[in-house]
């Protein structure tokens, strides 16, 4: 079967102009709600937001509620990073560029060694390819991406590359192999894998049994915050990809947040679709601050999504009607017509607390049921992958 890494293609585009999406969401609901519209919102332009094309398909359903006086802020100026700043970091990442971590040895080696196979997908981010290390024949992923004179770029980059460097020897980050910084362009070489989840369901067309959506992705966002102090603020299936042994990875780390006293400090980040409420409506406009409890809404978000073939906010219109309606009405939960255990079904819930205080953090998520008997189990996900995509990937080309 032909494989497919998406660290960089995905249906989802959401992940610029949140700040100014969000202000065209409360310009909007404001005449609704009763509240004025002020001068600099007015000055908006608004911008759609790209959302899951899957919002059309059947799925639960969850209350509407009446609009209630809510405080919509704007979205607070980014943290600022200056291209000096921007610069220093290049400087010292370009050091190790041609650094890598392959075939048991650590040592420099030449972008001429690899021999490029094929493409493997595309997006805003840059384009991935099939590429052999020619030496030992080795197999990778190369995400290859511009370098521009954008500071906003230039950062995604570095974020990317500092995240997964860092975090080669946790099983369940893709893993990277090392990287080059040339004149044009950004080069970073990483573990090969099948797919992600978002073109699994579209290439299975079948809901992903609950105890194949095990804990792997909780164990990878932990390990981010209690190694790295970092929140990867883009959590959605196109973002989990799995190989064909049955690993199941976390990637995409161009927006993952620093956290400063467990907070992220910036909201301008992610695409919106799974975005938590407390991230799209702040409690209060001076402190909009929201900590790894908004990644944990994300996955209950994308677990939904995985177990029932369905993006939870259906028949929306547009993608401001998704930002709504995840900020006035109910959380969604798993259908009651489906099959699920109790636990999984408890988890979900857990995950999709709306007032996000009351939501866990990882430590306690981790002492869930469902969580817990998911280590127990010995699952073979290989072999169910293996089941479920026979003959598919040649039927599709």
């Amino acid at each position: 079967m032909s494989p497919v890494l998406s660290s960089t293609d995905s249906d989802y585009s959401g992940t610029s102009n949140i700040s100014t999406q969000i202000e065209s969401l409360q310009k909007k609901l404001n005449p609704i709600i009763g509240k004025p519209v002020s001068s600099n919102q007015n000055a908006n332009k608004e911008t759609k937001l790209a959302r899951p094309g899957s919002t059309t398909a059947s799925s639960s359903s969850s209350t509407r509620k009446a609009p209630v006086d809510l405080l919509f802020a704007s979205a607070p100026p980014a943290v600022v990073h200056t291209s000096e700043r921007t610069r220093a970091k290049y400087e010292e990442v370009v050091q190790n560029s041609g650094l890598f971590h392959i075939d048991g040895e650590r040592k420099f080696i030449e972008q001429k060694e690899f021999a490029k196979q094929n493409l493997l997908g595309s997006g805003s981010c840059g384009t991935v390819f099939k590429m052999e290390y020619k030496p030992s024949k080795t197999k990778l992923a190369v995400k290859v991406m511009s370098r521009t004179t954008s500071d906003e770029e230039n950062k995604r980059i570095i974020m990317d590359l500092d995240v997964v460097v860092k975090s080669y020897d946790c099983s369940y980050i893709v893993r990277c192999f090392g990287y080059f910084i040339r004149e044009t362009e950004v080069w970073i070489c990483m573990e090969l894998m099948a797919t992600c989840f978002d073109k699994l369901l579209k290439l299975i067309q079948q809901c992903i049994p609950e105890y194949i959506l095990q804990i792997d992705t909780v164990t990878a966002l932990t390990y981010l915050k209690e190694k790295h102090g970092i929140m990867h603020r883009d959590v959605k299936p196109s973002n989990i990809l799995i190989d064909e042994q049955g690993n199941i990875k976390l990637c995409d780390f161009g927006i993952s947040g620093v956290l400063i006293d467990s907070m992220a400090k910036s909201r301008n980040a992610g695409c919106a679709a799974y975005m938590s409420p407390e991230r799209i409506c702040p409690s209060t406009q001076e402190k909009p601050d929201y900590d790894i409890r908004a990644d944990i809404w994300s996955l209950g978000i994308s677990l939904i999504e995985l177990a029932t073939n369905a993006y939870p906010y259906q028949n929306c219109r547009n993608d401001f009607d998704v930002m709504s309606r995840i900020v006035t009405e109910d959380s969604p939960k798993l259908p009651n017509d489906l099959t699920f255990s109790d636990n999984f079904r408890s988890f979900v819930n857990t995950c999709l607390v709306k007032e996000y205080r009351q939501r866990p953090k990882y430590g306690p998520l981790m002492l869930h049921p469902f969580f817990v008997e998911s280590e127990k189990q010995s699952v073979d996900v290989a072999e169910w992958y293996l089941k479920v995509t026979t003959g598919k990937n040649e039927q599709k080309q």
